[in-house]
């Protein structure tokens, strides 16, 4: 269904005669599909603007692909999340009057922003808002991973604990550790910043250029990316899927680490080869790995990764708490608006 409630309940305050009028001013607001059932925050901040209709895909499921081709077909703004592939194809079925895009997601990979570009459509994400539940996640994938925690429960569920015995189920300590991060932005720094009190000795890290404002707040030191693989007990990635970036956590990078080494991603899936991880894991080449992102998502429940004990899998949940995911909500929806408006966005993409 097509909505405004604001104006739906300005209309009960007029006499019957304006019916038409309102129906008329109905249909020139700006038309907007939303592609999945949104936290509320910004569905009540779409209703309650008085500035839009729009049409939303009520559920927790993709919209189906043939449906999306055709409910955008002349919306003027799309408020989209992470599963739906913003490209030519449906750029074409959008048809000329779409000049907004606001993604619900930090991450830009599902978006064709060359194309994007070219028609002179505007986007909104949202980050900053969604740092302090990515780093937490990863924060506690880290400690689940390194001291096998997933291990652990299921030996207490199915039997496994026995008598007490000196090796059994032992892990890795974050105490006088280094911990690298691939990718140095905001969340890199409150991942630090979290696991700083657990006696930290030393944070390392590697980007396109070093981040010098950034690594001072954490006192990380810029390494390269054979350095960052040969020295860290614990590695983090927190960098963007780029074509720089595609698969670049591969067999290179897993054989120089430390048999010791804990491998973490809360970033996206492709920047890992997966081929190679299970490699690395199955043979002892590192320790253990903690994924919150796969290739493909989800990953079938057939893939070799699940068979490995020391690997802990999670269905990208990191930035899933009702605060964040509310707060991401929240700024879709003021994104889209500012941008139909012609105004600044609160967070635009610079294409």
């Amino acid at each position: 269904m097509w909505c405004s409630r604001t104006a739906l309940g300005r209309l009960q305050n007029i006499a019957p005669c304006t019916v038409t009028g309102f129906h008329r001013a109905m249909s020139t607001l700006p038309k907007v599909y939303v592609t999945r059932k949104v936290p509320p925050d910004g569905l009540d901040i779409l209703r309650k603007s008085g500035q839009v209709q729009f049409e939303m895909w009520d559920s927790d499921d993709p919209v189906p692909r043939v449906e999306l081709l055709k409910k955008v077909k002349g919306c003027d703004g799309i408020l989209c999340v992470l599963t739906e592939k913003i490209d030519a194809q449906l750029l074409d079925a959008a048809g000329p009057n779409l000049k907004v895009l606001s993604t619900m997601s930090v991450g830009f990979d599902h978006l064709s922003l060359d194309e994007l570009k070219k028609r002179g459509i505007r986007v909104g994400y949202t980050p900053e808002v969604l740092t302090d539940a990515v780093a937490e996640l990863t924060v506690a994938l880290l400690l689940a991973t390194s001291r096998r925690l997933i291990e652990a429960t299921h030996e207490a569920k199915t039997g496994g604990w026995g008598t007490w015995r000196t090796l059994w189920l032992c892990g890795h300590e974050l105490a006088n550790s280094t911990v690298g991060i691939l990718g140095l932005g905001r969340i890199g720094v409150a991942i630090a910043e979290r696991l700083k009190p657990f006696k930290v000795k030393k944070f390392i890290y590697t980007d396109v250029e070093p981040r010098p404002e950034l690594a001072k707040m954490i006192e990380a030191e810029y390494v390269s990316l054979d350095e960052l693989a040969k020295e860290s007990d614990f590695l983090a990635i927190c960098c963007a899927l780029t074509p720089e970036t595609h698969g670049i956590c591969n067999w290179n990078l897993f054989s120089k680490m430390k048999k010791n080494a804990i491998f973490i991603n809360t970033s996206r899936g492709g920047v890992v080869n997966q081929e190679d991880l299970y490699e690395a894991l199955s043979t002892g080449v590192i320790a253990g790995a903690g994924l919150d992102v796969t290739t493909p998502e989800p990953l079938p429940t057939h893939h070799p990764l699940y068979t490995l004990k020391n690997c802990v899998i999670l269905p990208h949940v990191a930035s899933a708490s009702y605060t964040t995911r509310n707060s991401m909500s929240a700024l879709a929806a003021n994104n889209l608006l500012a941008g139909l408006r012609g105004e600044p966005m609160p967070k635009e993409l610079k294409l």
